[in-house]
């Protein structure tokens, strides 16, 4: 296969197949086309292949001549991709593919994510695979789907016909990072049926907007607010002055993203804006003062209506309690790991519609302190009258202390480039931990290329790095 868009890239071979996958739409839960291509292959190149209900892959080769016998290693990674694209961009990422460019240090698409997280270890296995010059043990390539919505491939795969029990995972984003052990967790949801009426008085929008916000993992510890605990705190100040009834209210997007911004509509009886400014505008300097957070905004504005369907004030009472208590950030740090956040949560989502839905980002290291703060928030929707919902739970990758991948991996790094790399925990979920679930014993650590801005339209795969990755991959390999 050749590049065409990537021609003259190296390795010549990884990015003809990662071209070849950026013409394929592969978003979370679109990737009945992108698995149905890796069968394909797998047919054209005489590989026994396994394709299930999900969508998942995998691909069986035999080591080549003096590897044969050797144990087998599986190599993984998630064929899909988030899709997020700027708002003047035409391509329909459900059913086209990406406009892939480079200029010389990055790969990059034209308006849209690139999809390098996860499709570099599909193009990195794929060209393994394809190659006969190549020296490898035999190899057992998993590549799962929907990782990026839940990891529900890695959950719902069948792993008993794998005899290997060391994993090289390749969705890291940081060249000579190797992780080895990720927090478990979970998506919990807290309900409140909620009743409105007609309600009349002076109707108020408040805003919180501004915040850096960021991922609910690897950056819960950087002193950034929740815009939606903000919003809770504000609410909770003007409620003491005054009755009020919420019509709207509607902050942050995805449960593991740290919410930039959240937006409040109600009804304040005997409301002046001028008291409700005095008050946002005393938060606002406190989150300015008190978090990293220089652009943080709080305002109250007018709404031209004279009042709206809205909840009664003891219901909104009710909310801004429920917001109020609802546990938010870090938990516990690591007593083993200096600067490691061991047990987190983020109120990623709240939405007001025919029902209050809270929707929480649980992760933690230690399976039981998980279990401990899902309790926790099951507790909190019954105290306030609601019902409790959890998904996508996926248990800790604990840390090993005795492995020879790891070993094996850091003496070659440092054979190859003359340093050590780093060896890391991360506050965020990996497959590993699912798939060490599955396969007792195994040995994981996952690395990657260099990549910038994921799951933006900004997304860039380092040239050069993606070179390095491959051959320190190769290198690997032969070693093991």
């Amino acid at each position: 296969m050749e590049a065409v868009k990537l021609a003259g890239l190296e390795p010549a071979s990884v990015f003809a197949y990662f071209e070849k996958l950026c013409s394929i739409p592969h978003g979370s839960g679109n990737t009945k086309a992108i698995s149905d291509y890796l069968v394909s292959f797998a047919r054209e190149h005489g590989l026994r292949y396994v394709q299930d209900g999900l969508n998942n892959v995998i691909l069986f080769a035999e080591g080549t001549p003096g590897y044969e016998d050797h144990p087998a290693v599986i190599l993984q990674g998630h064929m899909d991709m988030v899709c997020e694209k700027d708002a003047d961009c035409p391509i329909d990422m459900d059913t086209e593919g990406l406009d892939v460019t480079h200029d010389g240090q990055f790969v990059f698409a034209k308006g849209t994510t690139l999809g390098g997280d996860d499709g570099i270890a599909v193009a990195y296995a794929l060209a393994l695979l394809a190659d006969k010059t190549v020296d490898h043990p035999p190899l057992e390539v998993v590549i799962t789907v929907d990782e990026e919505t839940g990891m529900y491939g890695a959950a719902g795969i069948d792993l008993s016909m794998l005899r290997g029990r060391t994993l090289i995972n390749i969705d890291s984003e940081e060249e000579g990072i190797f992780t080895v052990s990720c927090a478990g967790g979970a998506k919990a949801s807290v309900h409140l049926p909620v009743s409105r009426r007609a309600v009349y008085g002076p109707c108020i929008k408040l805003t919180v907007e501004g915040l850096q916000g960021g991922h609910s993992g690897v950056e819960i510890h950087k002193n950034r607010a929740n815009a939606n605990k903000v919003m809770g705190e504000l609410l909770g100040r003007i409620q003491k002055l005054m009755p009020l009834c919420i019509t709207k209210l509607s902050g942050g997007a995805k449960d593991n993203a740290i919410p930039r911004s959240c937006q409040v509509t109600l009804v304040a009886m005997g409301s002046h804006l001028e008291r409700i400014n005095g008050i946002t505008e005393e938060l606002q300097a406190q989150l300015r003062r008190d978090y990293d957070e220089p652009e943080a905004i709080v305002r109250g504005d007018d709404v031209d209506a004279f009042g709206g369907n809205a909840l009664g004030t003891e219901l909104s009472a009710t909310v801004i309690s429920l917001l109020n208590a609802a546990p938010n950030g870090i938990q516990t740090w690591s007593e083993d790991i200096p600067g490691l956040v061991q047990t987190s949560l983020n109120l990623g989502v709240a939405e007001l519609g025919e029902e209050l839905r809270l929707t929480f980002a649980v992760r933690s290291s230690v399976n039981q302190e998980k279990q401990d703060l899902l309790k926790r928030l099951q507790e909190l929707a019954a105290f306030h009258g609601g019902s409790y919902t959890q998904t996508g739970e996926y248990p800790a990758w604990e840390y090993k202390k005795d492995s020879r991948l790891r070993d094996t991996m850091v003496q070659v790094f440092e054979k190859m480039y003359g340093k050590q790399p780093e060896v890391v925990a991360i506050h965020a979920g990996l497959e590993c931990g699912l798939l060490s679930e599955k396969l007792p014993g195994l040995d994981c650590v996952s690395i990657g290329p260099q990549m910038h801005d994921i799951h933006t339209s900004r997304e860039r795969l380092d040239i050069a790095s993606t070179a390095r990755t491959w051959q320190f991959l190769l290198e690997v390999l032969k070693s093991l």
